[in-house]
């Protein structure tokens, strides 16, 4: 989308980057969006056919899971074009069944979140779960270069949701006493800082997930490690605690449950005042949803060969695929068309 001024958007429960046409367009929709790739990829190709194809007003408010899901049940967001359903079950059910949300189906059909360890130290120590990170001398192949008594699992962001499962899962594993549970900064980071142990051919204990641009490169090579087998009463358990650290900090840590995370399709979420009110744009996000290998080659294009520019990605998309146009009336379809 053409984004033609920027604006702050403050918001009581987010500080966030908005984007508003300065156009007095015929509906205004606001948009969250989360500090990973394909959530951005999501929101950018959604952006452009509600701001192309139907005339509205775009703004787009970019920020970690905790402060975009709470702006989103508090109704300073309308919508959100990627959502990692399992991992905010407790935050979003409620929300769901009172109507303030409404769930807008499947986003991508399949994606995966574990630990990986790169496949040459895999193969060289026997490390294939998350128990074997156990065994004696291995933690010290993942020396912390901050803490060096300990190894380092390099973990999701902390403003993230999988942040906090991790350090669960951590201490639940018994982990803790072993390991750091290792915060990169943003997912740019974490992504530079497996490319980067894979570039200097360092061994690298991670956590990652999919779809990914990252993981359908040929020279990341990573070895997912066997976890306890998903259990929902574990899980459920589990995720008390992890809601307890997320309120009141990392001491609220009580023994609980762990095991791996649940495959899942990423769903789309939006307030349910909006859906009352715009039934046009709601059909159209209803409608919405791109496969996991498209998403896959989405990202590499962002990537490798759009520059980091989210609209030439989403225009790429667009140009290059047909079945978004059985989202939207013809007449919407053809508008979007015209603006390419």
């Amino acid at each position: 989308m053409k984004f033609i001024k920027k604006t702050i958007l403050s918001l009581t429960l987010l500080a966030g980057i908005s984007f508003a046409s300065l156009s007095a367009n015929a509906c205004s929709v606001k948009i969250g969006d989360f500090d990973w790739d394909s959530a951005n990829i999501h929101t950018a190709i959604g952006s452009y056919i509600i701001e192309n194809g139907y005339g509205c007003d775009v703004e787009v408010t970019k920020g970690s899971t905790n402060p975009i899901l709470a702006a989103l049940i508090d109704n300073q967001l309308d919508i959100i074009f990627e959502h990692w359903t399992d991992n905010n079950v407790a935050l979003i059910d409620p929300e769901l069944a009172s109507g303030n949300l409404i769930d807008l189906g499947i986003n991508t059909p399949a994606s995966e979140q574990a630990f990986f360890v790169d496949r040459a130290t895999s193969e060289a120590h026997g490390i294939t779960s998350v128990a074997d990170l156990k065994k004696p001398g291995i933690w010290e192949l993942f020396k912390d270069p901050e803490d060096p008594s300990k190894g380092r699992i390099t973990s999701c962001i902390s403003g993230w949701t999988c942040y906090t499962i991790n350090l669960v899962k951590i201490n639940e594993y018994g982990l803790g006493d072993l390991y750091t549970n290792f915060d990169p900064g943003s997912g740019g980071a974490l992504d530079a800082a497996i490319a980067g142990a894979f570039a200097k051919n360092q061994p690298i204990v991670t956590y990652y997930w999919t779809p990914t641009s990252l993981m359908g490169k040929p020279e990341i090579d990573m070895v997912r490690l066997t976890e306890p087998a998903y259990d929902k009463a574990c899980w459920d358990a589990m995720m008390v605690v992890v809601n307890k650290i997320k309120a009141d900090g990392p001491d609220a840590y009580e023994p609980s449950c762990a095991n791996e995370y649940k495959d899942m399709a990423l769903t789309k979420l939006a307030t349910g005042t909006f859906a009352a009110d715009n039934a046009d744009i709601i059909a159209f996000a209803d409608a919405y949803t791109i496969t996991t290998s498209v998403v896959n080659n989405m990202l590499a294009y962002y990537v490798d060969e759009s520059g980091g520019d989210m609209e030439a990605t989403a225009m790429h998309y667009l140009e290059n695929y047909s079945e978004w146009e059985a989202w939207v009336p013809a007449d919407v379809a053809a508008k979007v068309k015209a603006s390419l």
